[in-house]
């Protein structure tokens, strides 16, 4: 009973969501897509002619952004799901998280990267708390992915959730990059934990 009633709360949130309804209407796969938009109005973080990689991509909005935004970009996205193909993106499908995907993305772009953006996280449990720690610890990996990959002036976002791990994440972005930004996306739901990390140069 309890799981039904939260099915349909669900789904009287997404009718009434402003942010879902404009996705359908610009063809967008996600509602995510403007929390990405709103970063780079910010941030100006996509550039034309770049090496970029796109991680926990389902269903692919982030990606549709980078393709439309980033112009002679070679673009590569990975998920643990298929994505329909998007123009201009390469899709891996695959686990991050193994070893043997990081080599594909590293030997797919023979180079080092310019930008890596991850809207990577757990599929939730029920217990917001775990839930935390557990996508902290991916974009702590992703950070680690980006530190080895980026060029010296790459750019690193990464979703982060306000818990136990979001004060290593960002120690962490300070101690390996020079400029290190917090930011909620105004599309970013009000009663959402959510923010994401902006990380830029190396150090």
């Amino acid at each position: 009973m309890k799981k039904n009633k939260i099915s349909k709360d669900w789904l009287n949130k997404q009718r009434r969501d402003i942010y879902v309804r404009k996705s359908k209407l610009e063809g967008y796969r996600s509602r995510a897509v403007y929390k990405l938009k709103e970063i780079d109005k910010k941030f100006n973080i996509i550039k034309n002619g770049i090496n970029i990689v796109d991680l926990g991509s389902a269903p692919g909005s982030w990606s549709q952004y980078l393709s439309e935004k980033s112009k002679n970009s070679k673009i590569m996205s990975i998920d643990l799901k298929e994505v329909d193909k998007i123009y201009n993106t390469n899709h891996l499908i695959g686990d991050f998280l193994d070893e043997r995907s990081q080599t594909i993305i590293i030997n797919f772009f023979k180079g080092k990267l310019d930008l890596v953006v991850s809207d990577m996280a757990v599929n939730t449990t029920g217990n917001k708390n775990l839930d935390a720690i557990s996508t902290g610890e991916l974009s702590i990996s992703a950070m680690e992915f980006s530190i080895k990959t980026l060029k010296k002036n790459g750019c690193f976002v990464s979703k982060i959730f306000m818990g136990s791990t979001f004060n290593e994440i960002v120690q962490n972005g300070k101690k390996n990059f020079k400029e290190v930004k917090i930011f909620k996306p105004p599309s970013s739901r009000k009663d959402s934990k959510e923010s994401f990390i902006i990380c830029k140069n190396i150090r």
